[in-house]
């Protein structure tokens, strides 16, 4: 059901005003792939674990969020759901320090901090015997 938003934004590019959808269902495709706009889907849970299991049965995991009040419960989610980046009562804070890519199928390696720098550069390693001389 959608709730608001959604109307083309401009008559270049693909531009939309940020939308919501309520009752959205796993097997949905808005609920499956990953959406780079603002999208905002609404979906009910009754645990954490029922949470965690229905959010990674996705063949994706860039990025989540997790908003709550509850220190134990971001901490749950957020080692609990594979994606690369899990952001606790905020969304897409991003630092150059700081890695960023996806788990499954949203990314292979990583992009920003020491990690992305690994990507530029091959490790080669050299042994070599040198002979003892006896004096």
């Amino acid at each position: 059901n959608l709730q608001c938003g959604g109307k083309r934004v401009g008559d270049k590019g693909f531009f939309i005003e940020p939308t919501v959808f309520s009752d959205v269902q796993d097997d949905m495709k808005i609920a499956q792939e990953e959406i780079f706009g603002p999208v905002m889907q609404i979906m009910k849970f009754k645990t954490i674990d029922e949470l965690l299991e229905r959010a990674n049965k996705t063949i994706y995991g860039l990025a989540a969020s997790v908003f709550t009040t509850s220190i134990d419960k971001a901490m749950t989610v957020a080692h609990g759901v594979r994606a690369g980046t899990v952001w606790v009562n905020c969304y897409d804070v991003l630092h150059a320090q700081v890695p960023f890519g996806g788990f499954k199928q949203s990314g292979n390696g990583r992009e920003l901090g020491e990690y992305g720098l690994q990507q530029y550069s091959e490790v080669k390693t050299i042994t070599m015997q040198i002979p003892h001389k006896n004096s």
